[in-house]
């Protein structure tokens, strides 16, 4: 089977990031970058995938050159190719979704496989847009019952289960109340959540053969989407300060400041 996968370059959460004082965007000096963690679930999901039924893993990524660091990192993981879809201007999720199908359509994958979220917008917007733009059934937020230490993980046991007869695929999805079972015919398109897997670690052997692996360049115009955005950013605020916390001498001054000034007892 051909799984198509998504590999965002996001920026590193450990990295301090700063609001410009004019509002408009953050500081990129001395950030550090890496691929969206939602995402690098989706890899590791799909390289298990192939490994139990074969084929091939394609990742995918939207943005200049830089994104190519992270396309690397997924066909180090075991990627077997890559698609760079060369754009550096902004981008809203319609237009991401919109690039994204036309990769879609011109792949033919079998199975889509894209992190829920991205950690630095939140948007949690692309995966249902696409599978409405490809007409596909979709499972989000996708999960499972055994725990990140069990012996299934460790065995690196897929979590998305294809039906035996390569036309179905069944996940397990985190609801508000607990996990649901949904089944799509395939092809479909699957969002993945933090507890689907524990990604590998890139092998030195890996990131020596991912520097030969071929990437493949497309653009916007090449596919032939409008990506002008229809939502624009305005301004970007930091979010205020929080107030230094501190220590009362016991518990009838603790219930006091509560009543009396956090007004929540």
């Amino acid at each position: 089977m051909k799984i198509l996968v998504t590999a965002k370059r996001v920026e590193d959460p450990e990295s301090k990031i700063k609001v410009k004082p004019d509002g408009s965007g953050i500081v990129q000096e001395g950030l550090k970058y890496k691929i969206n963690p939602f995402d690098e679930i989706g890899v590791e999901e799909g390289l298990r995938l192939v490994a139990k039924h074969q084929g091939e893993v394609v990742v995918v990524s939207i943005g200049g050159k830089e994104v190519q660091e992270q396309l690397r990192h997924a066909l180090a993981m075991g990627a077997h190719r890559a698609v760079w879809v060369n754009h550096t201007g902004p981008l809203d999720q319609l237009a991401i979704a919109g690039l994204l199908q036309k990769v879609a359509e011109k792949e033919k994958p079998d199975l889509v496989i894209l992190g829920k979220q991205s950690i630095d917008d939140d948007q949690n917007q692309v995966g249902q847009y696409l599978a409405e733009f490809l007409g596909w059934g979709q499972a989000t937020f996708a999960s499972k019952v055994e725990s990140l230490e069990s012996e299934q993980e460790k065995n690196k046991v897929p979590a998305i289960v294809v039906g035996a007869d390569g036309k179905t695929v069944r996940v397990i999805r985190e609801v508000d109340n607990g996990l649901a079972t949904l089944e799509c015919q395939l092809p479909a398109v699957v969002t993945t959540d933090l507890r689907l897997n524990q990604p590998r670690y890139a092998s030195l052997p890996g990131i020596m053969k991912a520097k030969s692996k071929p990437i493949e360049e497309l653009t916007p115009a090449k596919l032939g989407v409008d990506v002008t955005p229809s939502i624009q950013v305005l301004k970007m605020s930091a979010p205020p300060a929080r107030k230094a916390g501190i220590k009362v001498p016991d518990v009838p001054a603790l219930v006091e400041k509560l009543h009396n000034e956090a007004k929540v007892v």
